[in-house]
């Protein structure tokens, strides 16, 4: 084995990382295998910086490769461009771990790049672009010295897996991807069928001896290796100048902060900050960057402070109240459904669109499927938080918080059988202080219900947030802007009455203990369900029929032989239908049919329509036909369009006819019953088996002494 190698077991797969195999012009690199899905992840940072930032410039950057299945990229376009949503969200998943864990005050422009090489299929790879990242920095020289974990939660049969299978997921009621340290908890991404907290909270703690191997590996290997950590100073205020304008701003820094309106408070807090740069040169840099971090600190310090030493917020808030709720639905008349939701400063406006089998996305990424008929968009204008700037297409946090929101809603969605409909969420976050994708959740199950989707569940969703100092600490339920800003924690949680859908958590501090989570998880379930009665009380349940500028949509099976005959030669049959009745019509090889119009009444014209062309007959059933075509042994008889069944002689009468054309005549209607279908669907007609037998024995005589 490599001296710069390391191999795990876990969950009967070797996950492998070695280090610095390929990429060594990085300042780190690492190539993990696990199965068949490889994936390489490099680390580097600059040593100097042009200016100085109060943040961490950092870019992440995860690619699959379509090679790596072995696939050429769909569409016109063959060379890979920008980067899809499931890329964003992994590169997101990858960032949020990592970034709490650079020392502080270390503002250097660093980037990961996480290249997917090859996809089994079989092992999702997001885990791995986190465990690469990890590595590639410990490795390297940048000082980043926490090293981290991370595995998937499933859950089957009862019982917990690590690692499961992309197949194995497909039966999981639990999808969750847990991210530690050797502290505890850094970041929770779950989507869940309802499962309760306790369950939740069991996973976690299930999960935390993979995450623990993974993390000693790498300290075992960064002890063998020696590795030299950069030396870098984080710029520091000056405590005399910090403690001069403290004294000099805290008694207004602290009345601005307690304002109760959002948009006043940060006018009186900016009054203040402007009043102490302004007798500051503009091209004094280093004093303008000092006078806003000691502004900043102050500005934590209040608010921290208010909340574990007073038990109070910035709005006057107890540590467990949720701000008052307004809700308005069917606000919009010309859309399919629509709600307004607004919870304290935070107000999304959520807009339901119902199309078509036309309108599915179709999906072209590895390991997707080949549709989807269920989207939620979230939008985040600049004017929700009182700001300027161009409106182009979603950011990387738009598409995370759309995607938050989307997998908790799902579970609720009906199957395709019960509302054939492609559904489509909007989310316009009008205001925003806090929480708008959970608000985003609310919203969007509101404005699906005015809608008339016939919901499995009502969901509903919250964010607790934590502020920790030493062993004091408090969780607070329905955090706003300030306390997600300057606070330590944001978990957002959604779900039913019985369980929860899905769980976000970040962290501005390196880790959290497993008490800590549960404490926010209970707290988010008894807000949730103070939120769901909210929302019970504005629309108990969803509307009894969809809007009436929605289009209709029927489903019909026919037999699949009859398939051909709907769509005739070249399209010609199935076109006429269209034309004849405006309706969009998709046909199945399996003999299903769906047919949507702006109309119910062009809608059912088309299936009728097309009931006429596949109709078939049914044994036992009563007919009333014409004869078409005689013959010696019978006549046949057109039941139905195109439905011919063979009357023979014998089943004509009671009694003897012994010439065809003395009991049927061409064009002669007749009533007749089926009875009895071949494998090769010749139909066997009668038309005695409708008349009472009144024949006598010696009628067959008197017949014969007539004919002599």
């Amino acid at each position: 084995m490599s001296d710069n190698k390391i191999n795990l077991e876990i969950n009967n797969r070797i996950l492998s990382i070695e280090i610095k195999k390929i990429g060594k012009q990085a300042d780190g690199s690492a190539f993990l295998r696990y199965g068949d899905t490889i994936m390489f992840v490099s680390a580097t940072s600059k040593k100097e910086m042009k200016e100085v930032k109060p943040f961490l410039p950092l870019i992440v950057d995860y690619r699959e490769n379509t090679y790596a299945a072995g696939k050429i990229p769909g569409g016109f376009f063959k060379r890979q461009g920008r980067p899809s949503e499931r890329e964003i969200l992994v590169s997101r998943l990858i960032d949020r771990p990592i970034r709490s864990l650079f020392p502080e005050g270390y503002f250097y422009d660093s980037q990961i790049i996480a290249l997917l090489l090859s996809a089994d299929l079989e092992n999702e790879p997001d885990t791995l672009g986190i465990i690469g990242a990890s590595a590639a920095l410990y490795f390297s020289d940048i000082p980043f010295t926490t090293p981290i974990g991370a595995v998937k939660v499933g859950y089957l049969n009862n019982e917990f897996v690590i690692n499961p299978t992309m197949k194995q997921f497909e039966e999981s009621s639990l999808n969750m991807v847990v991210v530690g340290t050797e502290e505890g908890i850094v970041v929770i991404e779950a989507g869940a069928a309802e499962i309760e907290e306790e369950k939740i909270i069991e996973g976690i703690a299930f999960s935390s001896e993979t995450i623990n191997q993974i993390i000693e590996a790498q300290k075992d290997l960064y002890d063998k290796l020696h590795v030299q950590k950069r030396k870098f100073s984080a710029m520091e205020v000056d405590q005399a100048n910090l403690e001069k304008i403290e004294k000099e701003i805290y008694p207004s820094l602290n009345k601005a902060i307690l304002t109760q309106n959002k948009k006043d408070r940060e006018e009186e807090t900016n009054k203040i900050l402007d009043g102490l740069l302004e007798p500051i040169p503009e091209e004094n840099k280093e004093k303008i960057y000092e006078t806003k971090e000691i502004f900043y600190k102050i500005q934590k310090k209040l608010v921290r402070d208010l909340i574990l030493n007073e038990g109070k917020r910035v709005d006057g808030r107890g540590v467990d109240e949720i701000r008052p709720i307004s809700i308005e639905v069917g606000l919009l008349p010309r859309t399919h459904g629509s709600a307004l939701f607004t919870r304290g400063e935070t107000q999304c406006l959520a807009t339901v669109t119902l199309g078509t089998f036309e309108d599915v996305q179709r999906l072209d990424g590895l390991g997707e499927a080949g549709e989807k008929r269920f989207m939620l968009h979230y939008n985040f204008p600049p004017f929700s938080v009182g700001e300027v700037a161009f409106l182009r297409g979603p950011g990387r946090r738009e598409i995370g918080h759309g995607a938050l929101a989307e997998k908790s809603v799902l579970l609720s969605i009906p199957d395709e059988e019960v509302f054939p409909y492609t559904i489509r969420i909007v989310s316009d976050i009008l205001e925003s202080n806090g929480s708008s994708s959970m608000a985003t959740v609310c919203g969007g199950v509101l404005s699906l219900m005015d809608a008339g989707v016939p919901l499995s569940m009502i969901i509903a969703g919250i964010s607790i947030g934590l502020v920790k100092e030493d062993n004091r600490y408090a969780v607070l339920t329905d955090i706003a802007g300030l306390e997600d800003h300057f606070g330590d924690m944001d978990l957002k949680v959604a779900g039913t009455e019985k369980g929860i859908t899905a769980i976000q958590l970040d962290l501005k501090t390196p880790s959290i203990p497993i008490q800590i989570l549960k404490e926010g998880l209970i707290k988010a379930r008894d807000a949730r369900l103070k939120v769901l009665a909210k929302m019970k009380e504005a629309l108990p349940e969803s509307r009894s029929d969809i809007s009436l500028y929605a289009p209709r949509i029927i489903n019909l099976m026919i037999n699949p032989d009859k398939v051909r005959e709907v769509i005739g030669p070249a399209g010609k049959i199935i076109k006429k239908i269209i034309s004849q009745t405006n309706s969009k019509i998709e046909i199945e090889e399996s003999g299903k049919i769906t047919i949507a119009s702006t109309d119910i009444e062009s809608a059912e014209k088309a299936k009728q329509m097309i009931k006429d062309i596949t109709i078939e007959a049914e044994v036992g059933k009563i007919y009333t036909g014409k004869v078409v075509r005689l013959e010696e042994y019978g006549g046949f008889i057109e039941i139905l369009p195109n439905i011919v069944g063979l009357l023979h002689i014998s089943e004509i009468a009671h009694h003897r006819i012994g010439n065809i054309r003395d009991a049927l005549r061409m064009g002669q209607t007749v009533r007749v019953k089926a009875l009895a279908i071949d494998e090769d669907n010749k139909i066997k007609l009668s038309k005695k088996a409708l008349e009472q037998n009144s024949y006598r024995p010696d009628d067959s005589n008197k017949e014969k002494q007539k004919e002599s």
